[in-house]
């Protein structure tokens, strides 16, 4: 594998700027919660084409307001058909760089396999080269890919982490940074155990990666604050991020402060206490308190 070429102000900005990123990539089946939650409920669209109108109206929304900027949000993460639209008649992944000064990340995982030995491996993903071939044409940075631990299985969580970076390895070859996900259930009966076990598998294939390769790391906070230091001092990895887990914004931004140099990545958190009914200036005003406690618990 090559070391990558990459553009070096998104670079940079992705290693050093304070700031959090936005995950903005439900797809499939966790749509119409996300709009549930944001008071669209599902007998609003006929369809899914509908319902994907839906959707990047209320992405729209948030990317648009005023709150929403390469000041405190460093990057965004999409779904495809997310980045396949437009907003304000430029493709959404310019608009967040150009206008907001946003990173923008494609999600690429086909969502999960059923689990075995604790765990669930991502799907395959028909057409990977294809798919990746259209991010770098629409100028995103990075990829996204997400598996789940249940159980503190050991096989099963070596299972994961070698998928993960058996992805990571095609991606960083087709030229873009990928988020590695395997996330740990928040309700995983021996939590602290399956982190310890995969943390072990992590840095063994950290230590594997060729020099100039970097990827970046998406974690469940851990039980054990600071535990996932080794990795944020990593040189292979660009950044550590954590993910909500289906803790409320409070909790989660409470774990966050107590781990130090790991940022948040956000996605229902984040949009906690958003709803269509809301006036443009209501809406606005919530985001922006909702941006700034996160990008406050990021930048402890």
């Amino acid at each position: 594998m090559k070391s990558l070429d990459l553009n070096q102000e998104q670079l940079q900005k992705m290693r050093a700027h304070p700031g959090f990123i936005a995950a903005l990539d439900q797809s499939g089946g966790s749509t119409p919660k996300a709009l549930a939650l944001y008071g669209i409920k599902d007998r609003s669209w006929a369809n899914e084409d509908e319902m994907f109108d839906f959707v990047h109206q209320m992405r729209t929304r948030m990317i648009t307001s005023p709150a929403f900027t390469g000041e405190r949000i460093i990057g965004a993460i999409l779904f495809e058909n997310t980045m396949d639209r437009e907003i304000k008649g430029q493709p959404t992944g310019d608009y967040l760089w150009k206008v907001k000064r946003v990173v923008p990340f494609l999600k690429v995982d086909k969502g999960l396999e059923p689990e075995k030995d604790g765990v669930q491996l991502m799907k395959p993903i028909p057409c990977l080269g294809e798919l990746l071939e259209k991010a770098k044409a629409k100028r995103i940075f990075g990829t996204k890919e997400r598996s789940f631990i249940k159980q503190a299985n050991e096989a099963g969580i070596k299972d994961i982490v070698n998928q993960q970076f058996e992805l990571a390895a095609e991606i960083i070859a087709a030229q873009l940074v990928p988020i590695a996900e395997p996330e740990v259930d928040i309700h995983c009966p021996e939590k602290a155990k399956a982190e310890g076990l995969l943390k072990a598998a992590i840095l063994e294939k950290l230590n594997q990666l060729s020099p100039g390769q970097l990827v970046m790391l998406k974690l469940t906070l851990p039980e054990q604050d600071n535990f996932y230091a080794d990795f944020v001092k990593h040189p292979k990895v660009l950044r550590v991020v954590a993910l909500s887990g289906g803790y409320s914004r409070e909790e989660a931004n409470n774990r966050l402060r107590r781990n130090h140099g790991i940022i948040a990545s956000f996605s229902r958190a984040l949009a906690e206490g958003l709803s269509a009914q809301q006036s443009d200036a209501e809406f606005n005003a919530e985001l922006d308190k909702s941006i700034q406690s996160i990008f406050d618990a990021s930048n402890t």
